[in-house]
């Protein structure tokens, strides 16, 4: 089934009307989700006209239509891939037999516990960005902000079916709960740590959207391998949408750095306080932004060696980015794969069991992927005349999970004191006056066509629509 049912409540593709008990569940969920959006969804859109996207089919192509909808009337709903016939498990233990339709009853824990860990992640991107839209920086932005949170919402929307349709009583208390926990709450925060973390500016915006975001490029992707075949078409839908707030950070960062190349070279100036003079982000500070949220990114990913890692691998419920495309046994029980620890004051590299070591894998291919979006930044840098370069930080940097927990390392990898650290925290990690200065330059500007002068415009509108184009109606 790819189109999808809008006369009922709950837009759908699962044939929603034909579980009236499910329907009831997810009836009765549904007013607790748009309480949940009116205290903690964006406090900008009230019932203004926005210019949205909204999923009509999971067909490859023609799967959404663009059209002014108030956020609060948006149709969130559940969409799912279309079922592959005679699907077969890839991975693991299981390799080989049908893809499951309903949960094993001896991996129940874990799929929850994995479904429920990603979705708690959607309300929360949601609730750090919700005071973003003040100060939004033109209305295309304002309008792709909005996006991303509708995008997130649907998301939690995902979760929420699965918890509901495959795990009785439980699925719905965690549904519940999905709904109680906030991010940053001292007393009940998010489950992931760098979805407690702040986002009070456009900078911070763009840099979670290109970090952030793209680790769930690579989670979901993990997760489509799944062998619960309800979890892997779920997430292939979702894939479709997250590859637009990607491009949100990815473009965002490049046309920050064209307007601040731009002013270098106009100007003549490199300093970073003579750039600061002429109301755009330097260099160093927009660096310093990418060292913290590329790194607190890299603990999404969890430990570097895990046993929950090979667990849900050995069982069939989590898969490897690609997997199909990974020539070897897709067994993994004699595999070895390299990681990295300290010893004798350096990081070392040793091999460790494969099963194991799925984590730091799929975080090797998120660095590489990172490394291509840094590569696109720099020509901008370059275009301009710019000899300056945005670099990647070493992944041992600023960690907080893993087996680099409390040690200190360098931007280039080297182990060093804490007082060696303390001496160049500020040149590595953004500061106070860092984020002071940023949070000066953020103003909303709502005229059509116009732009914060501390960012450029983009290439191209939204859905080929020209850039003076009323993405946002606040008549």
């Amino acid at each position: 089934m790819s189109s999808v049912d809008y006369a009922g409540r709950i837009p759908n593709n699962v044939g929603l009307a034909d579980d009236r008990v499910l329907q009831r569940a997810l009836e009765h969920w549904q007013p607790h989700f748009r309480e949940w959006w009116r205290e903690m969804g964006p406090d900008e859109a009230g019932y203004r006209d926005v210019y949205l996207r909204t999923a009509i089919s999971v067909d490859r192509e023609g799967w959404a239509q663009f059209d002014y909808v108030k956020m609060p009337d948006y149709r969130w709903g559940i969409f799912l891939n279309p079922a592959q016939d005679d699907r077969k498990i890839e991975f693991g233990a299981h390799k080989g037999e049908h893809a499951w339709q309903e949960v094993p009853g001896e991996y129940r824990a874990n799929l929850r516990r994995i479904i429920v860990t990603q979705g708690d992640t959607e309300p929360a991107s949601v609730e750090q960005q919700r005071h973003l839209g003040l100060t939004a920086p033109s209305l295309y932005d304002l309008r792709n902000l909005f996006q991303i949170n509708v995008e997130e919402g649907r998301h939690l929307w995902a979760m929420v079916y699965l918890l509901h349709r495959y795990f009785g009583r439980d699925g719905r208390e965690e549904a519940e709960a999905l709904l109680e926990r906030r991010s940053g709450d001292r007393d009940n925060p998010r489950i992931l740590g760098a979805f407690n973390e702040p986002t009070p500016d456009w900078l911070a915006f763009f840099m979670f959207t290109f970090c952030t975001d793209r680790d769930g490029k690579f989670q979901l992707c993990a997760l489509a391998e799944s062998g619960f075949d309800p979890l892997a078409r779920t997430t292939r839908f979702m894939l479709t949408e997250e590859a637009h707030h990607m491009f949100v950070g990815e473009t965002g960062i490049g046309r920050i750095l064209q307007r601040t190349a731009e002013v270098m070279a106009n100007h003549g100036v490199r300093d970073p306080v003579d750039v600061r003079r002429h109301g755009v982000i330097d260099l160093p500070t927009l660096q310093r932004y990418f060292n913290f949220h590329y790194s607190v990114t890299l603990d999404l990913f969890g430990a570097d060696v895990s046993s929950n890692a090979a667990i849900f691998y050995s069982t069939g419920l989590k898969g490897r980015f690609d997997e199909g495309g990974i020539a070897d046994d897709h067994v993994l029980e004699t595999a070895t794969y390299p990681v990295l620890e300290v010893a004798g004051g350096q990081l070392v590299e040793r091999q460790a069991p494969a099963l194991n070591a799925l984590n730091e894998r799929l975080r090797d291919r998120y660095i590489k992927d990172t490394i291509g979006g840094i590569g696109r930044w720099n020509r901008v840098l370059e275009r301009h005349g710019v000899e300056e370069r945005i670099v990647l930080p070493h992944k041992a940097f600023n960690r907080r999970i893993g087996s680099f927990a409390g040690v200190r390392v360098a931007l280039d990898g080297r182990v060093i004191s804490e007082d060696e650290w303390r001496a160049n925290e500020s040149r590595w990690l953004p500061t106070e006056d860092d984020r002071a200065y940023v949070a000066s330059l953020m103003g909303r500007v709502i005229e059509p066509g116009k732009f914060a002068g501390w960012i450029a415009p983009p290439a191209t509108g939204i859905n080929r629509q020209p850039l003076d184009f009323e993405y946002v109606r606040f008549d």
